[in-house]
């Protein structure tokens, strides 16, 4: 029993050595990664009337049961800085008002017009636009997860790049100024994405981001280290070994072309 005890004691020994030893790694091939990229801070800083080399988005924000914080987010990506962008609002079968919510705080009609089924999704019973903003369009389908969605949303969008997001999220207004500039800098770029943190402590008015800060609750601090690891260093580690595990769903940038060309997102898997 001794010889066991001594043999697991070392297993838990080098199992932490290992991780944080990874931990570590990436903690400073994302050191590095941040600092390469000071480079590019100039690009990022030009004013928005250059603004017009970079491609136009589609912002597809898939919602289900949405009513609460449909709004919000919506408002939040209407105001972003960008040249040429549409948001998509893909509601997804809800049960609850989040198309009515739309219809009230959108001025939502009905718009007739071509769409292309590039990849099967559910039935789509309605596409509308809005009358106050040119740039929303709002696809009402029959349920079908998130992943369908996101598909039908690609059906829908007129641009060669698309973002998805969360219909709870709430973006930074420079946020696509930001994350296209891989694509800019590399034809062969397909997929890029951004750093997401826990929104509790931040001031947000009308859909906009006006100050961040961290939460009070100690277990919510805990998550926001947690995000940080995550995405800050863990992410930007793997990226700068070209070995990216994940790009999140909640804030990504894809090729709109090299995604249909899989076959579009998987409706059978959990992510």
């Amino acid at each position: 029993m001794n010889e066991i005890a001594h043999l697991v004691t070392w297993l838990m020994v080098l199992y932490f050595v290992a991780v944080h030893g990874i931990y570590l790694m990436l903690s400073l091939l994302a050191a590095k990664a941040l600092w390469r990229n000071q480079r590019y801070r100039e690009i990022e800083a030009l004013p928005l009337s250059y603004s017009l080399l970079t491609p136009p988005i589609s912002v597809l924000v898939p919602a289900y049961n949405e009513e609460t914080t449909i709004t919000a987010t919506v408002e939040s990506l209407l105001q972003l800085a960008y040249a040429e962008f549409e948001v998509v609002v893909i509601n997804d079968g809800s049960k609850d008002q989040t198309l009515q919510v739309l219809f009230d705080r959108f001025g939502l009609l009905p718009f007739p017009e071509a769409y292309r089924v590039q990849i099967p999704t559910q039935e789509v019973r309605g596409i509308y636009r809005s009358s106050r903003y040119p740039n929303l369009r709002v696809i009402d389908k029959a349920n079908g997860g998130k992943a369908d969605s996101l598909n039908a949303g690609i059906n829908a969008s007129r641009y060669p790049l698309f973002c998805g997001v969360d219909a709870d999220s709430i973006l930074e207004r420079d946020s696509l100024q930001k994350v296209v500039q891989p694509f800019l800098r590399s034809s062969d770029m397909v997929a890029t994405g951004g750093t997401i943190r826990a929104a509790n402590g931040c001031d947000v008015r009308g859909g906009d981001l006006h100050r961040v800060d961290l939460p009070r609750n100690p277990w919510a601090l805990f998550q926001v280290m947690e995000y940080l690891r995550a995405f800050l260093f863990g992410r930007l580690g793997w990226s700068s070994v070209n070995a990216m595990l994940i790009i999140s769903g909640a804030f990504g940038l894809f090729r709109e072309q090299a995604v249909i060309d899989v076959g579009g997102y998987r409706t059978h898997t959990i992510g």
